[in-house]
């Protein structure tokens, strides 16, 4: 099974992501780790693609897909992806669905988590000074979450089309948002 975690930034898809490759064994496409990877690593892409995301803009759809084809193989083997930050707009959508159909799969379940703004910059303010991300710092977020209301909000009526999309309360605690994922999942 193939899904998606869609949301805005902070909304906890990283979070629920862990948590389903725990429980189901699925691969998690976190394309914001593998790009936090690749800086940290000093990589020729992490040299590129650093000042992109300390502003909070999107790193180029080209690069993006590049890093989630390597990854597919992986997630094929253990039963499932859980796309995780990605897509984030309709073209990296609509590669995406190329991209499995090619490998004769497709995207099975889109959860979009639903999340109050001001918990929003709560969670986000946390996992600064938590994780001290560079792309954390309160200008970057508003950029991403502007970001996401004009580039990412689209993808709505784009998997509500393919009736793929299950909208899901975000708010509370981790366990509660997994046990809504799982009912979704499995319905």
């Amino acid at each position: 099974m193939n899904i998606v975690l869609f949301g805005p930034p902070g909304a906890g898809k990283g979070t629920q992501a862990k948590t389903l490759v725990a429980e189901r064994g699925w691969v998690q496409l976190s394309t914001g780790d593998m790009l936090r990877a690749a800086i940290a690593a000093g990589s020729d892409l992490g040299k590129r693609v650093k000042d992109i995301m300390d502003r909070g803009d999107l790193v180029s759809d080209a690069i993006v897909i590049e890093l989630i084809e390597e990854r597919l193989p992986e997630a094929e083997a253990a039963g499932g992806a859980i796309f995780d930050g990605f897509p984030r707009t309709v073209a990296q959508a609509e590669a995406l669905d190329q991209l499995l159909a090619g490998r004769g799969t497709q995207i099975d379940k889109v959860v979009r988590l639903v999340v109050d703004q001001a918990e929003l910059v709560s969670r986000m303010e946390k996992r600064a000074a938590e994780e001290g991300r560079s792309d954390d710092t309160v200008e970057a977020f508003k950029n991403r979450l502007d970001t996401y209301n004009a580039q990412t909000a689209p993808l709505i009526p784009y998997y509500q089309a393919q009736d793929k999309l299950a909208d899901l309360d975000g708010m509370g605690g981790i366990k509660d948002v997994a046990a809504r994922i799982n009912a979704a999942l499995d319905a």
